[in-house]
């Protein structure tokens, strides 16, 4: 077996790091989360993220409305966050009932909260190599690679998803570094052909155990995003992890291995909306 990336441990190292900075440069930083309806999943991410916050030292207020909650109310509630002066940083839980619109919610958000990343505006910060808020899963995927010392630069990378929360925003991430990046999803032809010539593969569709062993090559470094649940109620990825990990340079699990690492880089998120709003200020 390959390195296992410890993303547990990784955040929890990240997470201390943040608390010292907090404390040493007097900050305050809050994050307002919005949690629409009553889905399970959605409520623990909310817990998670919440005790989080309070470990580091970043105030958590979490606002809800109901399942049935209008576009329109939600879009008022994130104006008025906007304009409140405490709050550094606003997420809403996803995923949103259906009568919300990613897009319209992310285009509310003003960029200089947007510790999500999807604001338009910070999107095309991204893709041009600025300096913004990157998306908290690529980023916690490239901090991976940066504490691993797996250099990207020249590989070629394939992203399995084309999402605006994971695949767009990795493969900006990934090009940004000088990797050579190719995002398959459900229409790529011959999958598998692509994935057996990646020196990286980044498993993000959703599908349990979607990446078998006889569609990685050896030496190649596996990141699986997925959180799916398996015949016995197990969480498990989108890579068939046993299969798979002796023939990985690296590989992450799933559980323990991205999802620590989305939080805590939402956590960074908010800690540098804190500072930039504070320099803005002077």
């Amino acid at each position: 077996m390959g390195v296992l990336i410890n993303g547990k441990e990784l955040a929890k190292k990240l997470r201390l790091n943040l608390k010292e900075k907090i404390e040493e440069e007097g900050l305050k930083p809050k994050l307002a989360v919005i949690l629409l309806g009553n889905d399970e999943a959605s409520k623990l991410y909310v817990k998670i993220k919440s005790k989080a916050c309070n470990e580091v030292g970043v105030e958590f207020e979490e606002f809800n409305l109901s399942e049935d909650a209008t576009e329109n109310e939600l879009l008022e509630l994130i104006e008025k966050l906007n304009n409140d002066k405490s709050i550094n940083g606003i997420l809403v839980q996803y995923p949103f009932p259906k009568q919300i619109r990613l897009r319209k919610v992310a285009e509310q958000i003003a960029p200089e909260k947007d510790v999500d990343g999807f604001n338009p505006y910070n999107v095309g910060k991204l893709i041009s190599g600025y300096d913004t808020f990157i998306p908290c899963t690529p980023y916690g995927i490239m901090k991976m690679f940066e504490e691993y010392k797996i250099d990207v630069e020249g590989k070629k990378a394939v992203i399995i998803g084309r999402s605006n929360i994971v695949g767009k925003p990795m493969a900006s991430c990934l090009l940004n570094a000088n990797a050579t990046v190719t995002i398959c999803h459900s229409k790529t032809k011959n999958i598998k052909d692509e994935l057996l010539q990646a020196d990286i593969i980044i498993a993000a569709c959703g599908k349990k155990h979607f990446v078998k062993s006889d569609m990685v090559k050896e030496g190649a470094v596996i990141i699986d995003v997925g959180t799916n649940v398996d015949e016995n109620g197990k969480v498990c990825g989108d890579v068939d992890f046993e299969n798979v990990k002796d023939k990985a340079s690296f590989i992450t699990p799933s559980p323990g291995g991205v999802g620590p690492m989305t939080v805590a880089m939402l956590i960074n998120n908010v800690v540098k909306a804190c500072e930039e709003q504070a320099n803005k200020a002077i």
